[in-house]
């Protein structure tokens, strides 16, 4: 495999990709990484949160190989896709993480009752959520911050993941099981 653009990206390479061939992927990166990370630079004007973005793409597209069609696209174009998804999950926890941040200084500066007790509520059932999301693990952690912070529909999160819909429902229901069992326990010691 040479070194090159995307715009000599032999199609063979996309079947070997699908078909699990951890050479392309590498090569995939070696050509690709460049421009993903000055798309993600651009877009959220830092380079920790870039290079986050950068590995966040090969991590999904890897993961995500066994429903990638290399009859409807190209891997360059599929993960500029992926890239596009990944920003606008970094944009948004980005913007969910403000918003916690300027309530939580609220809380702190107005410590005498002019609080907004549904903010302090708020502030306090999304610190729980936080917390417990971050015992689930991977592909169900992503699948439950897609359907509570940005509100998605199991279609949506299924076409943002490029997982099969009946897998997303099921995440879906274990981790809601999963997580209703971990706050009853905590509940229940309190």
């Amino acid at each position: 495999m040479e070194a090159g653009t995307t715009n000599d990206w032999d199609p063979v390479l996309d079947h070997a990709f699908a078909g699990g061939d951890e050479r392309v992927l590498a090569e995939a990166y070696r050509r690709l990484s460049p421009l993903i990370y000055t798309l993600a630079l651009r877009s959220l004007g830092e380079r920790t949160a870039a290079d986050d973005v950068t590995q966040e793409v090969f991590i999904r597209a890897w993961k995500s190989r066994t429903t990638y069609r290399p009859e409807a696209a190209r891997v360059p174009a599929w993960l500029i896709g992926i890239t596009r998804n990944a920003i606008s999950d970094a944009l948004s926890a980005r913007s969910r993480q403000r918003h916690l941040e300027q309530a939580a200084i609220h809380l702190v500066t107005d410590p005498t009752g002019g609080r907004d007790t549904g903010l302090v509520d708020e502030v306090a059932e999304r610190l729980t959520l936080d917390e417990e999301l971050q015992h689930l693990g991977d592909p169900q952690q992503e699948i439950m911050r897609l359907a509570f912070y940005e509100d998605l529909t199991h279609d949506q999160i299924s076409s943002r993941l490029n997982l099969p819909l009946g897998t997303v429902k099921s995440h879906i229901r274990r981790s809601l099981t999963r997580l209703r069992n971990r706050l009853e326990v905590e509940r229940g010691t309190c």
